[in-house]
């Protein structure tokens, strides 16, 4: 019987990939197992399934680090991943790693993530019992509140790398610490591009010893650390010792200069007002809550429903839900 297009697929990778790689059939598999596709391997399978999911689309309208910016070339929440994902996907065709598992866990990183970008996350790790942390939102979307409560049933390996993916604990797969990796590294450099658009700095305000040993324009800083990460990764993924110190100066940079600049973050306080003000409401009148909140709410609580359907709004969405729940509708008298 003549092999699947998957099966060849799997047999190509370990012609192909380094023996560090994770191989598509070799994966730990689903909580739910299921008929494998005769067309993709699992990891490809995960990476659709994240692609055509709900909370992927409204990434799309969630602040990555400017709030409601005027001007269309801004990065959002869709565009950070994106460009996680080819930064991710390069690094691990370097490596010869599996691209596709990395492509997956780069796509579903964010999921979880708040309106308001961290603004958002704060606020709600602020009033919800169980705090708040973005990588396990990210991951209970993927597991129980996408496809109508059923989760998205994705491989072992994409969720261990999605739940890693920030800090903590490493991702048990190459394919997933490459990932972190990429994040930091996208998420440097288009906020200072971002940043640059803004008027908040100039490129040259960048250190100079960062510029020397990084590149200075953002093609040739990320174009320097995935060559090193290609040129110093093994068993582990690394980077040469003066370009990861390169990448915590500017790192700590953009924290000073940009994260923290009280004209960057002044219109945080109203978004974090929003979000407690919304999750009191929600966590006190549940019934308000669209009908598919009703089984969290019986099966975990209140609290719990009110901070999922929050942590799924888009900026825009949690601005015309305040608005409609907290703001007197102008009246003509007729």
């Amino acid at each position: 019987m003549a092999d699947t297009v998957r099966e060849i697929t799997e047999k190509n990778e370990h012609l192909v990939f380094s023996p560090n790689a994770c191989f598509s059939d070799s994966s730990l598999g689903r909580k739910l197992p299921e008929t494998p596709c005769q067309i993709r391997t699992c990891f490809q399978r995960d990476r659709d399934r994240i692609i055509h999911c709900n909370a992927f689309r409204r990434l799309k309208h969630k602040t990555q680090v400017f709030l409601s910016p005027e001007g269309d070339h801004y990065r959002t929440r869709l565009t950070h991943t994106l460009e996680v994902s080819q930064i991710a996907r390069t690094i691990a065709a370097g490596l010869r790693l599996n691209e596709n598992l990395t492509e997956a866990i780069a796509l579903g990183h964010d999921l979880g993530h708040t309106p308001f970008g961290h603004a958002g996350e704060r606020a709600l790790n602020d009033v919800h019992p169980g705090g708040y942390r973005h990588y396990e939102q990210s991951v209970r979307v993927c597991e129980y509140l996408e496809n109508s409560g059923k989760g998205l049933n994705l491989t072992a390996e994409v969720i261990d790398g999605i739940r890693c993916h920030t800090s903590g604990v490493e991702a048990k797969t190459l394919e997933g610490r490459i990932v972190r990796l990429a994040d930091k590294v996208a998420y440097i450099n288009h906020d200072i591009d971002d940043s640059v658009r803004a008027g908040v700095m100039c490129e040259t305000d960048v250190p100079s010893a960062v510029r020397k040993v990084l590149g200075e324009t953002k093609s040739q800083r990320i174009t320097t650390v995935i060559r090193s990460a290609i040129s110093n990764s093994g068993a582990d993924i690394c980077l040469d010792p003066e370009i990861a110190e390169a990448v915590k100066e500017l790192r700590s940079f953009m924290f000073e200069r940009v994260y923290t600049n009280p004209y960057c973050k002044s219109e945080e306080s109203k978004a974090d007002t929003m979000i407690k003000q919304l999750y009191h409401y929600f966590a006190e009148n549940p019934e308000e809550m669209p009908n598919s909140y009703e089984e969290i709410c019986f099966r975990e609580g209140a609290d719990r429903a009110a901070c999922d359907y929050i942590s799924g709004m888009t900026d825009r969405f949690a601005v015309s839900t305040f608005t409609r729940l907290f703001v007197p509708d102008s009246w003509v008298i007729r």
